[in-house]
């Protein structure tokens, strides 16, 4: 893939940047430094990238309409009001153990949010996966050390998730009305390299793309769990990607300099920017979370 079709969409270096998310109404991508709290938004056709302090840990968000989000911190789902940046909270999430944090989600199709919590120092075993749904909280599966690639095939009858610590992506039937997991988890793709399976997002083909963390780059991974396609990237650490653009055409990119050494980082200079993959894909606009 020529590199010129990969290029830096924001500059701010992220210690830990996670959970993009594209708005078509506003042509916002929002994103986290999970570690320094803060939120990221970079509207498109516009210079400089805005950064909001949040006051702890944030991981993900969703949009419930044109007014509200719905944010995933370390104390729990929150509705953020746009215009004025408020958040209140919403469901509490493992708020009483200040051990925790939350990490990957992403939206069903129906409109529910899968989630994951981990150890704040990716302690084994400290994390879950969560259902969230017309205000209805469940644990999905616990003992998750670090809970990533939560992804759903377009119709919302497969469902993905990954312990990253474990190195594969698992795959569970899912009833598409609700987005629950309907039998055993299956796995789908086991890790073939040095480095990890990170955030995933699923095209309109069932195509998984995952952020290979480690790697330095995106591998896309047919329904059927076969590595069909790798697309290289300037920093050894991506971390999750997202479609972007009114079509949901063009892929973000966020990364990481975390645990990189002062060499690392200055032999990686790009480290914890995030990035625009110009390869057209048959992407999808995320769905509204219903709270």
């Amino acid at each position: 893939m020529p590199a010129d079709l990969v290029s830096v969409l924001s500059d701010h270096a992220c210690e830990l940047g996670e959970g993009p998310s594209y708005d078509p109404a506003s042509e916002t991508l929002y994103w986290f430094d999970i570690v320094n709290g803060l939120l990221l938004e970079k509207r498109s056709g516009k210079d400089g990238t805005t950064t909001t302090q949040l006051g702890q840990m944030a991981s993900a968000q969703a949009i419930i309409d044109g007014e509200r989000q719905l944010m995933l911190t370390e104390t729990g789902l929150h509705v953020r009001d746009r215009a004025s940046g408020r958040l209140a909270l919403h469901t509490a999430v493992e708020a009483t153990n200040a051990a925790t944090r939350s990490n990957d989600a992403r939206v069903h199709p129906c409109g529910a949010l899968w989630f994951g919590t981990m150890g704040k120092q990716a302690e084994a075993g400290a994390g879950s996966v969560y259902w969230f749904f017309r205000g209805e909280l469940r644990q999905l599966y616990a003992g998750i050390s670090i809970p990533n690639s939560i992804a759903f095939s377009p119709d919302g009858t497969i469902a993905y998730y990954a312990d990253t610590a474990v190195g594969r992506i698992m795959r569970v039937a899912c009833d598409a009305s609700t987005g629950l997991p309907e039998g055993e988890p299956q796995v789908f793709a086991e890790s073939e390299g040095a480095g990890s399976f990170d955030g995933s997002v699923v095209d309109a083909d069932g195509t998984l793309w995952n952020a290979r963390w480690g790697e330095g780059r995106l591998a896309a991974y047919a329904p059927g769990g076969e590595l069909v396609r790798t697309v290289p990237l300037s920093v050894s650490q991506p971390s999750c990607p997202a479609f972007v653009g009114k079509n949901a055409d063009r892929l973000a990119v966020t990364s990481a300099w975390i645990g990189l050494s002062d060499d690392a980082r200055r032999a990686e200079p790009d480290a914890g920017r995030t990035f625009l993959v110009d390869l057209p894909v048959k992407g999808r606009l995320e769905p509204h979370v219903l709270i």
